[in-house]
């Protein structure tokens, strides 16, 4: 079964930047959408980005567009989310999400479509 790693997050100021990986092992990515979700305290847990293995569609949240970009690996394995810009606002636990490909995938990515999940990695945007 495939299991999900994140790593990279921290501490940072606000208008800087933090890179997370999401490692997977158990499985090829080759047949999953990965997807970026985010949970701050106090509020539900909510899509940030998405990507399909095969066709390289993207999706982002619109609180996010034109600051972070999600990305595929040269190892098959990999999937990143770069963050740049970043707002207080921004704070939150960062979870990787796998989802079997299907139809439409991407194109919507609620965290109840998505059956694997990583530990989450902390992301703390402050002054």
């Amino acid at each position: 079964q495939l299991q999900l790693v994140e790593s990279g997050g921290g501490l940072v100021q606000p208008g800087g930047s933090l890179r997370l990986s999401c490692a997977a092992s158990g499985d090829t990515l080759d047949y999953y959408a990965i997807a970026w979700f985010r949970q701050a305290p106090g509020k539900e847990r909510e899509g940030v980005s998405c990507i399909t293995s095969r066709s390289g569609r993207t999706n982002y949240a619109d609180s996010v567009k034109g600051r972070f970009t999600i990305s595929r690996g040269d190892a098959k394995n990999m999937v990143y989310l770069q963050m740049n810009s970043l707002k207080p606002e921004d704070t939150a636990v960062y979870y990787c999400a796998a989802q079997r490909l299907r139809p439409g995938s991407c194109g919507a990515f609620g965290a109840t479509d998505f059956g694997s999940w990583g530990q989450g990695t902390q992301v703390t945007v402050s002054s």
